[in-house]
């Protein structure tokens, strides 16, 4: 059974050579075992080289870009492996001889140079010393790459009137590189410390060293080098056993670091642990957790947000466990919890003496993380239920609260008739801090600032982030891609299709530039295993919109409402679905060009128009050639009009190929249209041929 042990390092508050024990009489029942704008920071400015210690001093000058995008357990103790793991700390509770009834659930003490200790110093190296910075660090680039996590199992213990953290972590990875692995690189937000690190019941050797990297809020990390006894053999796995602490308060170093405006850099990184609110929503943003990643940083092109990406699609399938307890002061319990946008109950406790604590609790025995980072949210708000959603509001914040149950009232029946009449979860909205805080989603929660906006806006923010809470996929492509296809849907139900395909090809130039020129050039990324927000939201998008057109409306809402994320387990789960809906069988040159596969995109062009009267008084036939210089299939509109009507028609143009069709059509032919903005591509989305000189008249 795991073995419990203190709250560590509580910060000093008291004179040197002092100790400080909560008491808590023994009777108390106290467990201590226990609108979206999703805003994705683009900053391009001045490359700075900063990968180890130290700031680059050339800071001229940036540019910041927010690509704002349509979206939005009782608690007790539970077994912990290896058993044979020594709690992180010796100490256990002790009664007082002052009273035998009462109960020491927290000690600590201060030394000489005001430092807390906790019993007995943290043991956290062989000698028993703590681990020293090294100036440069010990694993590789190829080591860091190579390790997947397959299983978290976290012990969490937070003093949010401190914002301090600490944590026992039973992390196991995999080495799915093609070489043997001699060191074991883990990272952590340079808020906090390695304490002891053990391998298979025994303290195992570590370096320590930072890391600049802004996958964290403070633009470093505390890299742990830990020295196997044996290299770890490609395909293997290992159990380490690690304990770390420290406090985590807002930081904006990162983003001020390339000249952000104070502001804005506040309001993008929010994470903090403090009593009203905590938020960590993990690698991006604050590394609470263990991770091994390649450092990187803002200003390198999308490295940075293709390494979260990465680090999400890596984590897909993990296990996940989390055993938490929260000392708060009396009369100031969090109201809310959510673990990776999941909501989990509380179990709170407190004593009569209003001096003292209270202690919150809570777990997670067993989850699947899907294409997520790992996050965890506590804060104090008042709950509106509402169909289908529960807002959770700061008391500023619930003058707002009608005007988004009847946005959410007037999306939900256009969301069942797409989806279901039923979601399988709840949206939760978490009202963030501040009214100008970045927005963020993970599973069918949406934390945004709960504000005052027009119905138009509302309608469009939870027209997205209610699909989440019907859709819950662990394929980012389906996840997202579908919320962004509601999205794009809503529009065309309120303001017309031309309106919401215009809202498609604002973010195509982005898609275009992402994608390789030939499959050749680069391997791109596949949707099925894509990790940048431009595919598995607008390319993802717009797959949703062709298959539209290739199947119907009836059978895409078919397949959506047939899908079970638990039986999706092969990357043509999707695809099935589809076919079983709809008379069209065969869709795998499809889905092998654009879902399977990542072959660019296409790029049509009409070569010649060949107009011709036909036998028909007043018809003509019309002849377009058309070619595709692309890599990927696709089957377009051709559009063919005349004063009196239009004629459009469907052809399949093969890869790098051409295609003839032929068109009959009432009146002159004035004017050939290929592509309506359905199918994005690398230049224009519509090409448009002119017919100049009038045909023969039959």
């Amino acid at each position: 059974m795991r073995q419990n042990f203190p709250m560590a390092h509580l910060t000093p508050t008291g004179h040197s050579n002092t100790k400080e024990k909560a008491i808590i009489p023994a009777n108390a029942n106290i467990s201590t075992n226990a609108v979206i704008l999703s805003g994705v920071l683009r900053a391009f400015c001045a490359k700075r080289s900063r990968r180890t210690c130290g700031f680059s001093p050339s800071r001229r000058g940036f540019a910041l870009a927010s690509a704002i995008l349509l979206a939005i357990s009782a608690a007790s103790a539970r077994a912990q492996s290896p058993s044979s793991a020594p709690p992180v700390s010796s100490q256990t509770p002790q009664e007082t001889p002052q009273n035998q009834k009462s109960k020491v659930i927290l000690q600590r003490s201060i030394d000489e140079n005001g430092q807390t200790v906790d019993g007995a110093s943290p043991q956290t190296t062989p000698t028993g010393q703590p681990p020293k910075i090294a100036a440069q660090p010990t694993a590789e680039d190829a080591e860091r790459s190579a390790l997947t996590t397959t299983s978290f199992d976290l012990d969490v213990r937070l003093r949010p009137a401190e914002s301090h953290i600490a944590v026992r972590a039973l992390v196991t990875v995999r080495n799915d590189g093609k070489t043997p692995l001699a060191h074991i690189p883990l990272q952590l937000s340079s808020d906090l410390n390695w304490e002891q690190i053990r391998l298979n019941g025994r303290q195992a050797p570590f370096t320590v060293a930072v890391l600049n990297s802004d996958v964290d809020h403070t633009g470093q990390l505390h890299e742990a080098a830990i020295t196997l006894p044996s290299p770890l053999a490609p395909g293997a796995s290992l159990q380490v056993d690690a304990t770390y602490s420290g406090a985590i308060a807002q930081s904006t170093k990162r983003l001020l670091a390339i000249g952000t405006p104070d502001d804005v850099a506040e309001h993008s990184d929010w994470d903090r642990i403090a009593t009203d609110f905590t938020g960590l929503r993990g690698f991006g943003n604050v590394v609470w957790y263990p991770v091994s990643s390649v450092p990187v940083i803002l200003g390198d092109g999308a490295r940075l947000f293709d390494e979260i990406g990465s680090h999400k699609l890596r984590l897909t399938g993990a296990h996940f466990r989390l055993s938490l307890t929260v000392e708060i002061p009396h009369g100031l319990a969090p109201s809310v919890a959510l673990v990776n946008g999941q909501p989990i109950p509380l179990s709170t406790s407190s004593s009569t003496d209003t001096t003292l604590p209270a202690i919150a609790t809570t777990h997670i025995d067993s989850s699947v993380l899907g294409f997520e980072a790992p996050s965890l949210f506590l804060a104090a708000r008042s709950s509106h239920p509402a169909a289908n959603m529960t807002l959770w509001t700061r008391p500023e914040s619930d003058a707002n609260v009608a005007a988004w149950n009847s946005a959410a009232t007037e999306v939900t029946p256009f969301l069942q008739g797409w989806l279901g009449t039923k979601p399988r979860s709840q949206l939760i909205v978490l009202d963030l801090p501040e009214d100008g805080d970045i927005p963020f989603e993970t599973g069918s929660m949406l934390a945004t600032p709960v504000r005052s906006a027009t119905v138009e806006i509302l309608d469009g923010v939870l027209a997205h982030a209610l699909t989440h809470a019907w859709v819950l996929s662990p394929r980012a492509w389906l996840s997202e891609g579908v919320a962004h296809f509601m999205g794009t849907l809503w529009i065309e139900k309120q303001q017309g299709r031309e309106r919401a395909l215009q809202t498609l090809d604002n973010a195509r130039s982005a898609l275009a530039l992402a994608e390789p020129e030939s499959p050749g050039e680069s391997d791109g990324q596949p949707l099925v295993a894509c990790i940048s927000p431009v595919y598995y939201r607008t390319k993802a998008a717009y797959v949703f919109w062709m298959l539209r057109d290739l199947v119907g409306d009836p059978t895409i809402s078919a397949a959506l409402r047939a899908y079970d994320p638990a039986k999706d387990t092969t990357p043509d789960t999707f695809e099935k679905l589809i076919e079983e809906a709809g008379p069209r069988r065969n869709l795998s040159w499809f889905f092998n060009d654009w879902v399977y596969k990542d072959k660019g995109l296409p790029d049509l062009s009409i070569e010649s128009v060949y107009p011709s009267p036909a036998s028909v008084q007043g018809s003509y036939l019309v002849a377009v050639n058309l070619a595709n210089n692309g890599y990927a299939a696709v089957e377009a509109p051709v559009q063919v009009i005349s004063a009196a009507t239009s004629v459009t028609q469907r052809v399949l143009i093969p890869a790098r190929g051409k295609a003839v069709q032929r068109i009959l059509i009432q009146g002159i032919p004035t004017e050939v249209r290929l592509n309506d903005g359905t199918i994005p591509e690398t230049q224009a989305t519509i090409h448009s041929k002119t017919l100049d000189a009038s045909p023969a008249k039959p």
